[in-house]
């Protein structure tokens, strides 16, 4: 069997034990949600105890599992305490402004990483090498919320050239007929040139924040692979066949220094899914990350657990996109 169907035929187990999990988790978190949500001073114990049985929380901890898998199975991941709303309806507006935002900055991280680790790597100790090594630093070392407010500081407050962050869009604008969910697209498909301009300058500051993140060990596993790939042999032997330089780095080396770039891309876009929950919350972003950061303040139990479950399938499929890829890149790896 190829290693991709052993991945998908592996993501099965994986995801259950991350149900498993996330339920376990949530039900021993600190408080309790009927309590929370009881808190009118004039509620009795009797309305808490109504409270907790209109939530199952009164239920045995098997009884409430076994009720929690049979949602799963039906698409049903629960109904959110806080806004009343189910929680896949919550995640279905909610997410294409969570994807808007991490596809960009995964694509900013790409488009600047590579070429800046190309260029390192072929010029090794020189000042560009070194300034690629002090971004990569950075990048690592300061957090993305830090990142976040240092941004809105210089563009915002002292700059002003960018707009407030409240969100995706300025409230005196209206947001255009949904096609894809994201702002940008939906607005050039309506058309509204307005709308698109106002949804890409609000996108700017948190993409850009979530590009630093990635953009720090994308360089530098880009500058080491091609480093390695430009001292082999077969490198050697294509120079002392008079092979342009161009045709060298870019069709040979760059390609065999691609697979560890690509593996190190899912790990990286796999981590930006976490990150994005801090700058969700930084710069107002209403995503899926801000309503689980929420959902965890109010004891919201099945918002919390949909997001860790919606976050696990996205992460294995993300996985598996980079098994495929590995593949047609080099069939040698799927052995």
């Amino acid at each position: 069997m190829t290693r991709i169907g052993l991945r998908v035929l592996s993501a099965i187990p994986t995801l259950f034990g991350v149900v498993v999990i996330t339920f376990l988790l949530t039900r021993v978190l600190p408080g309790d949600p009927a309590v929370f949500f009881a808190s009118n001073p004039s509620m009795s114990a009797s309305d808490i105890a109504a409270v907790r049985e209109n939530l199952g929380l009164d239920r045995p901890l098997y009884d409430q599992f076994l009720i929690y898998l049979g949602n799963l199975a039906q698409g049903n991941l629960g109904r959110s305490i806080a806004t009343g709303q189910p929680v896949a309806a919550e995640f279905a507006r909610r997410l294409p402004a969570s994807a808007e935002l991490t596809l960009l900055a995964f694509l900013l991280a790409v488009v600047v990483a590579v070429p800046l680790g190309l260029v390192a790597a072929l010029r090794p100790g020189s000042l560009v090498d070194h300034a690629v090594r002090l971004i990569a630093t950075l990048g690592v070392s300061m957090p993305t919320f830090v990142s976040g407010l240092l941004l809105i500081h210089v563009f915002y407050f002292r700059a002003g050239v960018l707009p407030e962050p409240i969100g995706r869009l300025d409230p005196f604008l209206f947001e255009p007929a949904r096609v894809t969910g994201f702002l940008t697209i939906d607005a050039l498909i309506s058309g509204e040139g307005q709308v698109f301009r106002a949804a890409l300058l609000q996108l700017l500051l948190p993409a850009v924040t979530m590009a630093l993140f990635a953009l720090a060990p994308l360089a530098r596993m880009t500058r080491a692979a091609m480093i390695a790939a430009l001292g082999s042999d077969f490198i050697r032997t294509a120079r002392a066949a008079g092979l342009s330089r161009g045709r060298i780095v870019l069709i040979y080396a760059l390609r065999n220094a691609m697979l560890p770039v690509v593996t190190t891309m899912g790990m990286v876009f796999s981590y930006m899914l976490g990150a994005n929950v801090l700058v969700e919350r930084v710069f107002s972003w209403p995503g899926i990350g801000a309503f689980a950061i929420d959902s965890i303040v109010n004891l919201d139990y099945a918002p919390l657990q949909g997001f860790v479950l919606v976050m696990a399938a996205i992460f294995i499929a993300v996985n598996l996109v980079v098994d495929i890829v590995t593949v047609l890149i080099d069939p040698r790896a799927e052995d």
